[in-house]
């Protein structure tokens, strides 16, 4: 190789130096990079993993590549020095050190199989500058394109994420919809943590929607509980009132199930549990604390089921009663229509009449049986008239 004129090794040694500063800049920008600092934070799982470890061995490839351009051009400077002329083999050196390959890379055992005799028992393989900065250049695209990739999907999820959990936050996980809500968040925040190159921009858009779809939904919710906390005693109250309300309907329950045990033939009949009690006492253990509105969401919930279940137990069992007073008006209105048509003096239809007045004069009464005698008479009365029912 032909030795450098000390102007050309000059105007070198300062072209090395400027792209080796460039060099460290750019890492250590690429140091701070989001995505970076993710793979880091979040070891990689999936296919961002599968896709880190070999990024992972370049930009340590490409920090060792940066010491060893400084270690070239540290020797480079002490070679030259501040003299005004250099001899030839100095101009040699620093030709060697900035334009060969002066520093060895790495040696490798020769198998002894593959030797020859006198050959040498090891590869050594030296590296320069040029080789070094090139291998940089082709290897920086594809960290640079994973880490942009990377926090391209996070930045998105965080980006759409961020509204929603600051609404979340301040609501409170209040309602069942509400924690699982705070769930699917919690889950998309951390697919994008660990494995973001696995979602798609079609994927990520689709569950923001979805989860902003059902906080929407939830609306009402945080509405009900803005207004209970600024209207504490009056929520507190209509609680208590709502309560009284399913104790006097458990009460008419009673009643209305005793009646009809006492009376009519009938499965057994749901028994009230004995709830009201115990909900009491959760509102009074919150009957003083504002901040404990979604408590009082919670127990809403509980005392809307209290009330179904109980209109429920009412409505079965004053149903049978009903049942019974219907049929017996009904049972009246045929034999009136049974004397307009003439046949109620019929023996038959005395005879039909008398059976299912019988059976609802029984106590207790069976309203099967009675039901099907009340339709007999009807067909009866029917038959004498010549009619069809």
């Amino acid at each position: 190789m032909e030795p450098l004129t000390l102007i050309e090794i000059d105007l070198e040694l300062a072209r090395r130096a400027a792209e080796a500063d460039s060099i460290v800049a750019t890492l250590l920008e690429l140091d701070k990079h989001q995505g970076l600092t993710l793979v880091r934070n979040y070891p990689p799982s999936g296919v961002t993993e599968a896709r880190w470890l070999p990024v992972r061995d370049a930009l340590a490839l490409m920090w060792e590549d940066l010491g060893r351009m400084r270690a070239i051009l540290d020797s480079a400077r002490a070679v030259r020095g501040t003299r005004a002329k250099l001899d030839d083999g100095q101009r040699a050196r620093l030709t060697e050190l900035l334009r060969g390959r002066p520093h060895e890379l790495s040696r490798t055992p020769i198998p002894l199989v593959e030797r020859s005799l006198t050959g040498p028992s090891e590869h050594v393989l030296f590296v320069g500058l040029a080789d070094t900065l090139e291998r940089m250049r082709a290897t920086f695209p594809m960290i640079a394109e994973f880490l942009d990739a990377v926090d391209k999907v996070n930045s998105r999820v965080m980006t759409g994420l961020a509204p929603l959990q600051d609404q979340l936050d301040r609501a409170g996980a209040a309602t069942p919809r509400l924690r699982s809500i705070g769930d699917g968040i919690a889950e998309l925040l951390s697919r994008s943590a660990t494995d973001p190159l696995a979602l798609t921009t079609a994927e990520i858009d689709a569950r923001l929607a979805e989860l902003a779809d059902a906080l929407r939904r939830e609306s009402a919710t945080l509405a009900e509980l803005a207004a209970m906390k600024a209207n504490w005693p009056a929520a507190v109250a209509a609680a208590r009132a709502r309560l009284d309300a399913v104790q006097a309907t458990r009460d008419r329950a009673a009643r209305a199930k005793a009646e009809v045990e006492r009376t009519i033939v009938s499965s057994p009949l749901p028994v009230s549990p004995n709830d009201i009690g115990p909900l009491r006492a959760q509102l009074d253990a919150i009957a003083d604390n504002p901040d404990a509105a979604p408590a009082l969401l919670d127990l809403g919930g509980r005392i809307d089921a209290a009330t179904s279940a109980a209109a429920a137990a009412e409505d079965l069992a004053q149903g049978l009663l009903d049942r019974r007073g219907e049929l017996r008006g009904r049972l009246a209105a045929y034999q009136a229509k049974a004397a307009r048509l003439g046949v109620g003096e019929d023996r038959d239809v005395i005879a039909a009449h008398r059976i299912a007045d019988g059976l609802l004069a029984r106590t207790p009464c069976d309203l099967a049986a009675v039901t099907r005698a009340v339709a007999d008479y009807q067909q009866l009365i029917a038959e004498k008239a010549g009619r069809r029912p």
